[in-house]
């Protein structure tokens, strides 16, 4: 056996050694000048553009047999400039065709090629020739059928310029290799690139390449992957007279937000848009991508349905989904309508740019919802973006034990956002509600509240200030925290000048509560304001400060006769203030008419001035001008005196 092998290995042995004495032989006595000529002819018959050398051409035929052209032009189509400039374009040729003395060219490597690719108004660019070339050579039976299957890129540069649509990209530090395997149709391209400064990895694969070029159906599976962004797709591509694509979508991001900056899109303001992941059926026709069997998440929220991407002058978005939680906290979380002093509305101005760059219209469903400190039960809402106007509605939302409808629009106008706000609460949690909605957290009870509104400001305190409408509520079986008008009324009815004591604790209780605002330029004014129980009654009139969030209000507080049902002892009182501390106290001058010792005093004083300042000093006694105090002052001894119980 082994003396067979060795009878085998000497032919080979002695083949290869002639083919070696070949080889060494042609290096001297080559035509140097016809095999560059052939090479040139191959490139030019192979890629349909004009080969222009300017620089050094080098030879070998031993050990490594190619033809490495510097300073190279490629040009053709229907610019003067090169379409391909090399600094050295190297041409590997093939062993057994130079041995019988045929210039066949292996491969080919480009090393710091500058690749310029202008594309016109009817689609076509510079490369068009060599994409008709290129198909004609690789179909089988062709005259001038590619003879290599490989080129490597090392170190490029890719230019790509589209005048049409305003359009202007680089590709920088390219290594590729592209490679159609003579033995099958495929075609498979991988490497790496830089792009807007960032790496990516890459790989290509058609399983029909001239197809492909040809602009018929074929299998594609295309894979990028960067630090931003992740991309795959898994199906098949036509481009007869516009580009179409079938198959399976994936794309994930560790933070949309800086995908959407890097990819030259603008993200929408506030926070939110963090890791997103996407798996869809991609349908791409033209500029427009229609994706179903949708799974979509983004800051761990999940939605299924369908949507769909357009791109035809402005970029348009259409979703309808489905979800099980949806949590929009991190999208309002930098959206503050007070200064860090809760009790001044924000002066810093919006950015309202997101508006602009985008048109969106999107149906969402989800069994719950969480927006701030906000819990919704099983909510349908509709978004609409167009022209830089916003429009959300709700459909029908639980919210505050109740149902919620509604609408809000935001029109741009410059740095002017015009808002409308409309929304219905039915049979909520009063508490709840006027808590988050209003920073009011001194009601209780059931109701019904209907808002219309508008606005139009550059930040919240301009919105605030130019506040325009109407709100009306409805309520039943509550009650109002900060005071107890029936227990007060009747001490004062007993003694008009038993003083404030604690007018300011306790709660009132109420069977129907009834409140109309109008609101014009910031001030809201209180129509009809009636809070009713069996044993009293309130009403209230005077204006709210939006601007200033504070109180300016008159009443009177009545007490209902058990016998009669009529009111009975009346006492007025004011509300000043700011809205989640008002002072509340009763009119002093109304009490003290109603004492029979003092009474008299005010008749007798006819003086002005005089009457003044002895009223001033019969309120000290009543408590009526009664100002918060700081937490460590002590009650006046008069006052305290005069407020001790009866």
């Amino acid at each position: 056996m082994a003396q067979g092998m060795k009878r085998l290995g000497m032919p080979v042995a002695a083949f290869f050694g002639v083919a070696v004495l070949c080889l060494m032989a042609m290096s001297w006595f080559l035509n140097r000048d016809a095999l560059r000529q052939a090479v040139e002819a191959q490139i030019r018959a192979v890629t349909g553009l004009d080969l222009v050398v300017k620089g050094t051409i080098d030879i070998s035929v031993f050990p490594a047999s190619y033809v490495s052209f510097h300073d190279v032009g490629l040009k053709g189509g229907r610019t003067a400039d090169p379409a391909l400039n090399v600094d050295v374009l190297t041409a590997n040729l093939q062993l057994l065709p130079l041995l019988l003395r045929r210039f066949e060219i292996a491969d080919l490597m480009l090393l710091r090629p500058v690749i310029r690719v202008v594309r016109d108004g009817n689609g076509e660019s510079n490369w068009t020739p060599f994409v008709d070339r290129i198909v004609t050579t690789m179909k089988p039976g062709a005259e001038n059928q590619v003879s290599f299957s490989e080129i490597r890129i090392q170190d490029g540069v890719l230019n790509y310029e589209d005048a049409t649509n305003h359009v202007a990209e680089k590709l920088a530090d390219i290594d590729l290799s592209l490679a159609w395997p003579s033995i099958s149709r495929s075609f498979a391209a991988t490497g790496q690139f830089d792009w807007r400064g960032e790496r990516i990895d890459g790989s290509v694969s058609a399983s029909d390449f001239v197809a492909l070029l040809s602009g018929e159906r074929s299998g594609l599976k295309a894979r990028l992957a960067s630090a931003p962004l992740k991309l795959a797709f898994d199906g098949t591509v036509a481009n007869r007279t516009s580009l179409m694509m079938e198959g399976t979508m994936t794309v994930d991001s560790l933070s949309l937000r800086n995908a959407l900056r890097w990819t030259g899109q603008q993200p929408p303001a506030g926070g939110g848009f963090g890791r997103f992941a996407l798996k869809a059926r991609a349908n791409v026709v033209g500029g427009s991508v229609a994706l179903t069997n949708v799974n979509v998440e983004l800051d761990g929220n999940v939605a299924e349905g369908v949507m769909t991407f357009a791109i035809n002058g402005r970029q348009t978005i259409q979703a309808t989904l489905a979800a099980g939680n949806l949590d929009f906290t991190p999208y309002i979380s930098t959206v503050r309508l007070l200064a860090s002093g809760a009790r001044d509305w924000n002066r810093q101005l919006f950015d309202l740019n997101a508006l602009s760059a985008t048109d969106l219209d999107m149906r969402l469903s989800a069994a719950r919802v969480t927006v701030g400190p906000t819990k919704l039960g099983r909510t349908a809402f509709g978004a609409n973006l167009r022209n830089g106007a916003l429009a959300l509605s709700v459909g029908e939302a639980q919210m505050y034990g109740g149902v919620a409808r509604g609408s809000l629009g935001i029109a741009r106008s410059d740095t002017v956002a015009d808002v409308r706000a409309q929304f219905q609460l039915t049979d909520v949690d009063l508490q709840a509600a006027a808590a988050e909605l209003f920073g009011v957290n001194k009601l209780s009870g059931r109701g019904n509240l209907n808002v219309s509104l508008v606005a139009s400001g550059s930040s919240p305190f301009g919105l605030a200030s130019s506040l325009d409408g109407t709100a009306t509520l409805t309520g039943h079986d509550g009650a109002i925290s900060g005071f107890n008008v029936e227990q007060l009324l009747k001490r004062l009815e007993r003694r008009p000048l038993s003083g404030a004591g604690n007018f300011r604790q306790g709660s009132t209780p109420y069977d129907n509560i009834n409140v109309s605002v109008k609101f014009a330029d910031g001030i809201a004014t209180a129509e009809d304001v009636r809070v009713e129980s069996p044993t009293s009654r309130l009403t209230l009139t005077g204006t709210a400060s939006v601007p200033a969030r504070e109180y300016d209000l008159k009443g009177v507080a009545s007490l209902i006769s058990s016998t009669s049902g009529s009111p009975g002892f009346e006492l007025p009182f004011v509300v000043q203030g700011p809205w989640d501390d008002p002072l509340i106290f009763p009119d002093p001058e109304s009490l003290i008419r109603r004492s029979p010792a003092t009474e008299p005093l005010l008749d007798a004083v006819k003086d002005k001035k005089t009457r003044d300042a002895v009223k001033s000093v019969i309120e000290r006694f009543t408590g009526g001008g009664l100002r918060r105090p700081a937490p460590d002052a002590a009650p006046a001894p008069a006052a305290a005196e005069a407020t001790k119980p009866n």
